[in-house]
């Protein structure tokens, strides 16, 4: 865990204990209150400034002059009172009021404090101090330390415009309505750390150019801009950290840090969103490492930059990362997260990959995770890699059964590693109308499941909840599944490239663009072996075949008897060489009982010879003859076309 130096403090008495400065004791009692009024004494008084005597107070109001040091500590300002005070150190040439040393620890402001346009030339202390109603800051500049700790504002709170030139303490301050800090400079640290913000919070054009620390802090109210109203939103919007270390503060709600400037390191560790974390458009400049967060909506990164080598860790609901652009490699972690990666830009090697265990902090300990206890597994989705160069893009152990891949560039050097998971065919055999369908399970794309379900007479099993698949069809899918095929066979992993194959043959079979004759084509490729890949289809066509031509045999090309031979010659009458002619009958068709198990055994026996291309040398009927010829064509083809398929299945 990142450490940061602790400020100073000022220390700050128990309600029960008296003060450690002199104080009031106005209306102390022994019975009930024995310490009493806790306001200090006004120099050369015994009393504060709250109850001393009106001559006395005007007299001691007159002797300030702008930039006097005072000290009204533990003191109850009612509204005039601190306008007195305040008008008593109004610079005349300027109209605002100058302080020193300015001590309003332990103070109580009952009435709307208005300190707009004040300048504290040293240090402002108000650790403790209590706002009941209204805390007006416009326009301040604190050239000094400015030390808020302890502070509880009961009412609306402005910061706007203001500039702390020093160190700005805020440690354990309590917000209960309203907190605006827009368009404020913090030119040193600010502490914001184990801070409660229960109203509308805002930091919108606010500059932070040293560290920024809101560690444990916890935001839980709502936000609003003008006249809307965004509730349960704490706001960072526009701001510019140097420094920014957010480690353990909690979120109740949306968080926003649209436009964001992160110069140095985004320090997000053990933080915890409730609502979504919006950092659209925000600027990671040298953060090398963003994380371990846990995040139960949103983490919005969106046409953010990120400049440098860094490691992302969510565990996070979704995270939505369109038109983000990485100027140096990088790594995401994550955990539960559906991931959008939409026209992403990316220069370096990026590498999305699922945590299959607890994230893990800096100091070895793990990442709680109980903002997700109602979710469903820890695994990770793409939701879609649009308008993406995958050229530098590793997938490791990702499920991309919902994933939309048309119009990736380069997406056959896309790196799958470990289990990537894609959507698949539904399988078992469907009815529609005549004939039934069956679909062989193989993985495909949730754009052809979409596309599918969407055509007519669509059978039960494809998705068309796929969230912006609508406008692809055969002609923009063949190029994708072309395209991952080459992919998965540059990864050897040739059975899953098989898949891909099919389904590019699948669209090319059903685009719009192809000739008639070549989709014929394509339709008997599908239809006697799935593209060279389902050995099943091409060895029952064989079997048909082979069933068939033993059927025809038996019926009509064995010959009904064994052709009888004739040998006819003359023996010379004084002996020497006989010359013999060998005729032979011509076969004759069967008649009678074509289906015995004689003819059987001799049809099988053709068959068989031919199904590997050899002839059996029976004698055939000339119907037998061409049916052997027909026989010793196809069936050595589907027998070929079976042994590719199981060969693309095996192969390594």
């Amino acid at each position: 865990m990142r450490a940061y130096p602790t400020p100073w403090s000022r220390r700050t008495m128990s309600t029960s204990e008296p003060p450690t400065w002199p104080h009031c004791a106005h209306g102390a009692d022994p019975a009930a209150d024995r310490v009493g009024c806790r306001g200090i004494h006004v120099p050369g008084h015994t009393t504060c400034l709250a109850h001393i005597t009106g001559a006395d107070r005007d007299a001691y109001l007159a002797g300030l002059a702008p930039g006097d040091s005072i000290d009204h500590r533990g003191t109850t300002f009612t509204r005039s009172l601190l306008s007195a005070l305040l008008d008593a150190l109004r610079d005349p040439t300027t109209g605002r009021a100058r302080l020193g040393n300015a001590e309003f620890s332990s103070a109580t402001f009952e009435d709307d404090a208005e300190f707009q346009s004040a300048t504290f030339e040293g240090g402002a202390w108000f650790g403790a101090a209590t706002f009941k109603n209204m805390a007006d800051f416009q326009s301040v500049t604190f050239e000094g330390n400015a030390w808020f700790g302890l502070v509880t504002f009961e009412g609306n709170t402005g910061f706007e415009s203001v500039t702390f030139e020093q160190l700005a303490g805020f440690q354990s301050v309590t917000f209960e309505q309203l907190a605006g800090f827009e368009s404020v400079t913090f030119e040193r640290h600010a502490w914001f750390e184990s801070g409660t913000f229960k109203g509308i919070t805002w930091f919108r054009l606010a500059t932070f150019k040293d560290s920024a620390w809101f560690g444990s802090t916890t935001f839980e109210g709502d936000a609003s801009f003008g006249s809307a109203t965004f509730e349960s939103i704490a706001r960072f919007s526009s701001a510019t950290f140097e420094d920014a270390w957010f480690g353990s503060a909690t979120f109740e709600d949306d968080a926003w840090f649209e436009l964001t400037t992160f110069k140095g390191d985004a320090g997000f560790e053990l933080t915890t969103f409730k609502g979504d974390a919006r950092f659209e458009s925000a600027s990671f400049v040298n953060a090398d490492r963003f994380g371990p967060l846990v995040c139960a909506g949103r983490i919005v990164l969106s046409g953010a930059a990120l400049g440098g080598p860094v490691t992302l860790s969510f565990a996070a609901s979704r995270v939505e990362c369109r038109r983000t652009r990485w100027s140096a490699t990088a790594e995401i972690r994550l955990r539960y997260a559906t991931v959008d990666f939409a026209h992403a830009v990316f220069e370096y090697p990026l590498t999305i990959a699922a945590e299959p265990d607890l994230l893990v902090l800096a100091d070895g300990s793990e990442l709680a995770e109980t903002a997700l206890a109602g979710a469903p597994g820890p695994g990770v989705r793409v939701a879609s890699l649009r308008g993406v160069d995958a050229a530098h893009l590793v997938l490791a152990d990702v499920d991309l059964s919902g994933c939309l891949f048309t119009g990736t560039v380069h997406l056959d050097q896309l790196r799958l590693e470990g289990a990537c998971a894609f959507d698949t065919a539904p399988s078992s055999v469907r009815w529609r109308r005549w004939p039934p369908v069956r679909f062989t399970e193989r993985r495909v794309l949730a754009e052809e499941h979409h596309w599918r379900a969407g055509q007519p007479g669509a059978v039960r099993g494809w998705n068309v909840a796929v969230l912006g698949a609508g406008r692809a069809g055969p002609l923009q899918l063949a190029p994708v599944y072309r395209a991952l095929r080459k992919a998965f066979e540059d990864g050897k992993h040739e059975p899953g490239a098989a898949d891909f194959y099919y389904g590019e043959m699948e669209m090319r079979r059903h685009a719009g663009d192809i000739p008639r004759g070549e989709r014929g084509l394509l339709t008997a490729y599908w239809a006697l072996s799935g593209y060279g890949l389902r050995a099943s289809r091409a060895l029952a066509w064989l079997g048909a075949g082979m069933l068939l031509t033993i059927v025809l045999l038996m019926a009509f090309g064995l010959a009904q008897d064994t052709p009888k031979q004739t040998a006819t010659g003359t023996v010379p009458a004084g002996g020497g060489k006989v010359t013999f002619e060998i005729d032979k009958d011509d076969p004759q068709n069967p008649s009678g009982d074509r289906f015995t198990g004689e003819r059987f055994e001799k049809a099988l026996n053709v068959t068989l010879n031919s199904v590997v291309f050899r002839s059996s040398g029976q004698d055939l009927t000339t119907a037998g003859t061409y049916i052997e010829m027909t026989s010793r064509l196809t069936e050595p083809v589907l027998l070929g076309l079976a042994v590719l398929a199981m060969r693309n299945r095996v192969k390594r």
